[in-house]
């Protein structure tokens, strides 16, 4: 049986705040359905990089981690490895987006912030054969 305790756990490991849930929204009205990709490294490709989904090619290796906003959001072998003990939480500040992702232009810019699972989260990932 699942305490409550348990039940409340969060083991998403990726969500969006609403600020980027709305941008994702407007991208999507624009573009048709998107994805994003979590790629690492120097510059935009350690940004969350939105794409039409149409327009990306998601790699063998790669890792689905979710969705938000309905979007599949996807990140590289390795930085999954370097990742996987916390949550990746999507949100938007101003700026300008990455120089291909589709909210280059929109004077906002999607950003990663991210919070260390619990003990308790990371068994019920572990758990669950997602890390």
């Amino acid at each position: 049986m699942i305490t409550q305790e348990q039940a409340a756990l969060d083991t998403r490991q990726v969500k969006a705040t609403l600020a980027a849930l709305q941008l994702i929204e407007r991208l999507r009205a624009k573009h048709g359905p998107v994805l994003f990709h979590q790629s690492g490294g120097c510059c935009d490709g350690s940004s969350p990089m939105c794409y039409p989904q149409d327009d990306f090619i998601v790699g063998d290796r790669d890792v689905r981690l979710g969705e938000i906003g309905g979007a599949p959001f996807y990140i590289s072998p390795s930085q999954f490895e370097y990742w996987k003990h916390t949550q990746l939480i999507i949100d938007v500040v101003e700026g300008r987006g990455g120089m291909f992702s589709l909210e280059n232009g929109e004077g906002l810019r999607f950003l990663v912030r991210s919070r260390l699972f619990s003990d308790a989260e990371y068994a019920r990932l572990q758990a669950g054969g997602r890390v």
